[in-house]
């Protein structure tokens, strides 16, 4: 009977470990991917350093591979149920190693939090043999720890997004996780998923979905460095280009790559953006691996 037990024990913690590292390894890919996306307007890529002068593409890879082990980690936290505090731990512990290997440049904080969190939601609905659709995953996240992330705002340390927020209003990353990632679940998968229906690539969905979200999101990473006619210049920016057929237009990497030479150029990077492309292709994948 004992070794029964023993047997069932050993195969739980393989089960939990295997599905904990096949969430990691999507969620390195899905910011790989949105690292190696070109042209995306004053974003970081394997080209240039777009409106950045304190990283590069090396940067962001040092950044990622500090960060190998961390999504496996919060998978695992979240396939046992752990509460916000613990996920909380383990996200500042990832943060502290992320600034380590970049020389204290922040690269992927928000992809911590938000992709972190993500990755906690799908451990918990694959352990509990729940579908891992993307509305479902991010519905655990509101469920699980929803109130638990809005009130970890009180007392934190003030940060960028707080301090734009604070001047500007509007909702930063715990609102937009709290709710359930509203834009990723009503702009940009639903873009990324039609696009690749059309027969496009996923790079070209990806970037469609990119400026989807460049066009409504309030970016704290943009009022951060440009203000309210920084944000109004992305935005519109964003509109005109999918006004004009999007990827579908004809010369649209090209103007793209205007784009990304302009933002550059005013210093303008939608990080923010680029956090919800990577939660939209990693729930995209995890969908699409039940």
């Amino acid at each position: 009977m004992t070794q029964v037990l023993t047997t069932k024990a050993s195969s739980s913690v393989y089960h939990l470990s295997s599905l904990s590292k096949s969430i990691g390894r999507l969620a390195i890919r899905a910011l790989y991917g949105e690292l190696s996306l070109y042209p995306k307007p004053g974003l970081v890529s394997p080209i240039d350093a777009g409106a950045h002068a304190d990283m590069d593409i090396t940067t962001f890879m040092r950044s990622l591979f500090s960060l190998r082990s961390y999504f496996p980690q919060i998978a695992e936290l979240g396939a046992r149920g752990e509460e916000f505090h613990a996920l909380r731990s383990l996200a500042l512990t990832a943060e502290k190693r992320m600034m380590l290997a970049t020389g204290s440049v922040n690269t992927h904080r928000g992809a911590i939090f938000n992709l972190g969190l993500l990755s906690a939601a799908a451990g918990y609905c694959r352990s509990k043999g729940l579908a891992t659709t993307a509305e479902a995953v991010c519905s655990t996240v509101t469920n699980l720890w929803g109130s638990a992330i809005l009130a970890s705002a009180v007392g934190a340390p003030v940060s960028n997004g707080l301090r734009v927020r604070a001047l500007y209003g509007g909702t930063g990353a715990r609102e937009a996780a709290a709710t359930g990632f509203p834009v990723v679940l009503e702009v940009a998968l639903p873009v990324f998923r039609s696009v690749l229906a059309n027969g496009s690539t996923r790079a070209d969905a990806s970037l469609h979905a990119l400026f989807s979200v460049m066009a409504v999101l309030q970016d704290t990473n943009i009022l951060h460095r440009g203000g309210p006619a920084g944000l109004s210049f992305v935005q519109d920016a964003a509109r005109g280009f999918l006004s004009n057929g999007g990827i579908y237009a004809t010369g649209a990497h090209e103007s793209a790559i205007e784009l990304h030479k302009e933002f550059s150029r005013r210093r303008l990077s939608p990080g923010g953006a680029a956090d919800m492309l990577a939660c939209t292709t990693f729930l995209f994948d995890i969908e699409a691996s039940q």
